[in-house]
């Protein structure tokens, strides 16, 4: 007997089929919400619904209630007495399931759209970075070939040397594609290889000069971004200009940024490195904004006729 006066089964099977029922329009409106989410501006929908759900509970549980005890007339009587406050119970837990599953499938949502927009955005970064880097070749290759072409008639094993030079610089290009961050050991490898191709066209003319710091060379570095550097440096302190021309090419480390710096000679008659910084840097600065979202990581100096380039890689943990 409970504190009523009924027995144990009557208040057994008011409970499981009362609770149970009410449970399964808890599932009920969640699983309705989750495959129609209304706007902002209907709301009244859930209103609409957890009254629906609740009426259509409140009917079941008094007739399968009913049915089940119906020789106890006393209870009968408790039934009906308790209809409105277990409608008023119910309709405040439907509600509050309601309101918890708008929530929770609202929040799922606009973290699905967040991820779609971040891979769109993702794939059109990756696209746009794939983009800079292949323009930077075509201008590079038709120089190579046109000193092939040169060199055939007149040194022809220079010329077949570049030959071989330029397929090992290409299969390399390739290689690289398929990986946006290399070790700069790496990255200077591959500089060099374009350095010798480049020594080919220019004979005695171009000279280059390495400083590396021996901790910078386990450092990351966006694949193929040293090569625009050196040719830009390459334009302006040979085009225009006849005699010998150095480059130097410097790397170090400081507070987990990659420095790279490359300087120049130039004839301040002849060559405007300021307004004149062409394609390869712009495209630099644009793939440095891309992957860091900052402006600062390239900067540009003349100072005494020396024309220097300076790259801050942060280091991505």
């Amino acid at each position: 007997m409970n504190n009523l006066g009924y027995p144990a089964t009557i208040t057994i099977t008011d409970s499981f089929v009362s609770n149970g029922l009410l449970a399964a329009g808890c599932v009920l409106v969640s699983n309705n919400l989750q495959y129609y989410l209304p706007q902002q501006e209907r709301y009244w929908y859930i209103l609409v619904l957890s009254l629906i759900i609740s009426t259509a509970w409140l009917f079941t549980i008094k007739f399968l209630l009913t049915l089940l005890l119906k020789q106890n007339a006393d209870y009968h009587a408790f039934l009906s007495k308790s209809l409105s406050v277990r409608f008023g119970i119910s309709f405040l837990l439907i509600g509050c399931m309601a309101m918890i599953s708008v929530l929770w499938y609202t929040f799922e949502e606009q973290k699905a759209n967040a991820k779609r927009k971040s891979d769109a955005e993702q794939l059109t970064k990756d696209a746009e970075l794939y983009k800079l880097r292949q323009q930077l070749q075509p201008h590079f290759l038709f120089n190579s070939l046109n000193s092939i072409n040169a060199l055939i008639g007149s040194r022809p094993m220079e010329a077949r040397k570049m030959v071989q030079q330029l397929s090992d610089f290409l299969r390399g290009t390739l290689k690289r594609e398929e990986h946006q961050w290399i070790a700069l050991q790496e990255e200077m490898d591959y500089l060099q290889l374009y350095l010798d191709i480049e020594k080919v066209r220019f004979g005695n003319r171009l000279s280059t000069v390495f400083e590396t710091e021996a901790a910078s060379l386990p450092m990351k570095i966006p694949a193929m971004l040293l090569q625009p550097l050196v040719e830009n440096a390459i334009k302006f302190g040979l085009y225009d200009t006849i005699g010998e021309t150095l480059i130097h090419i410097s790397t170090e480390v400081q507070a987990n940024v990659l420095i790279v710096e490359v300087q120049n000679p130039f004839d301040p008659e002849t060559s405007q490195p300021n307004q004149g910084t062409g394609f390869g840097l712009s495209s630099i600065r644009r793939r440095l904004y891309l992957l860091f979202a900052r402006n600062d990581l390239l900067e540009t100096q003349v100072k005494d006729n020396i024309f220097t380039t300076t790259v801050k890689i942060p280091q991505v943990s």
